[in-house]
């Protein structure tokens, strides 16, 4: 059980050399710094301790720091129920940011909603927003936006016939359900169906199905972690002569080194300006923020951001957004209804208008459609 309490303690120490203390936001997060998805998490922990830094640097929130609490959830539902509680009831914070995934979140957010603080998830699953919830916002995009991304590519390309293996895992289960409501609207049919488990290493048999059913044009891999990587190496071994389209789950430069590079090779998916950083021009809505996040991350770590750190970025950037347009940035409720009340805010994954109705506030345009090609990401043209 990990507690970072990096900018508590920084507190602490200015308290004793002013001689009093200092008045603090204190901000709350459980992550998945460790463990099946510390892909997601420590990239996620590692952003929000820099941001915390930074905020706190150039004077906080109207003269008030931010005083972090984090935990490390280690991607355990049980354990981020049992966080959020704490965070609440022991550590006092007035909001939350976190849920690495699917299943933390949703343990996260029914203390959220129950004790009326405002939440942030970082997860992908349309659940997480849909129904709206008072108190449960979301800055990645739905797991249904994603399958409607791809299907939009599948069409210009006049793909109709698409083979599908998915994670049983909770984001994987929600994208092939979600892909399966949508997939008529874009005239595709879905004439393979196939699952993995989180801990299989080896995907051939279903792939091989799904090779050997008539007219299959494309093959579709909703799911997270290193099944997408297996399904994709296990694809170039079969000889596959379709296009492979993998989901935002593993939108990063870390999903290319763990399938490989000759294999990643071609492989589409809906993705964020992040991962073309580099090559954006200065003319971009996104571009100063990409940027600026980019060089700090680097700076501040000597790693590549990720996307999924991104979902941090944008997630305390709207929270602190909303603390300083409210009434009170102490007061949770003030914050949630401030937060309801972003409009055109620019992140790393979009650009955020919220409302009564849209606790996600991105639509389509926000995605791009990415391809690995060189063994980096390129923008489909």
């Amino acid at each position: 059980m990990l507690k970072t309490t990096t900018a508590i303690v920084t507190l602490a120490a200015l308290a004793g050399l002013t001689g009093a203390a200092q008045a603090e936001i204190r901000l709350g997060a459980s992550l998945s710094a460790t463990g099946g998805a510390a892909f997601l998490g420590d990239p996620e922990a590692k952003t929000i301790e820099m941001l915390v830094e930074q905020m706190n640097e150039a004077g906080g929130i109207d003269g008030e720091e931010i005083a972090l609490t984090l935990y490390d959830d280690g991607g355990d539902p049980n354990k981020a129920r049992t966080f959020a509680t704490r965070l609440v009831e022991d550590d006092e914070v007035v909001a939350i940011i976190g849920g690495s995934t699917t299943g933390t979140t949703m343990s996260i957010l029914s203390v959220a909603e129950s004790e009326g603080i405002p939440f942030i998830s970082l997860a992908g699953a349309i659940s997480i927003i849909d129904p709206v919830r008072d108190y449960v916002f979301k800055t990645p995009h739905t797991d249904r936006m994603a399958c409607e991304k791809i299907f939009t590519d599948m069409q210009a390309q006049g793909i109709t016939k698409v083979g599908m293996i998915s994670g049983t895992d909770g984001f994987g289960a929600s994208m092939q359900a979600q892909c399966k409501e949508v997939a008529g609207d874009y005239g595709v049919e879905i004439v393979a169906d196939e699952t993995y488990g989180p801990q299989d290493a080896d995907m051939t048999p279903q792939l091989t199905r799904i090779r050997n059913t008539d007219g299959v044009q494309a093959v579709l891999n909703p799911g997270f972690g290193q099944g997408p990587a297996i399904v994709t190496r296990n694809v170039a071994q079969l000889g596959f002569d379709v296009p492979l389209y993998q989901s935002h789950g593993v939108a990063s430069n870390a999903f290319i080194e763990l399938a490989g590079a000759d294999a990643a090779e071609g492989v589409r998916l809906p993705g964020t300006a992040l991962l073309i950083a580099d090559s954006l021009s200065e003319d971009d809505p996104q571009y100063d923020v990409v940027t600026s996040y980019t060089t700090a991350y680097r700076d501040a770590y000597g790693q590549e951001t990720s996307t999924f750190g991104g979902y941090a970025h944008d997630a305390f950037a709207l929270m602190v957004d909303a603390m300083k347009r409210s009434s009170d940035p102490e007061d949770p409720q003030a914050i949630r209804d401030a937060l309801e009340e972003t409009n055109g805010l620019v992140g790393t994954t979009g650009t955020y208008s919220f409302s009564p109705e849209d606790h996600l506030g991105l639509d389509l345009s926000a995605f791009r459609m990415l391809e690995v090609k060189d063994g980096g990401w390129q923008p489909v043209e």
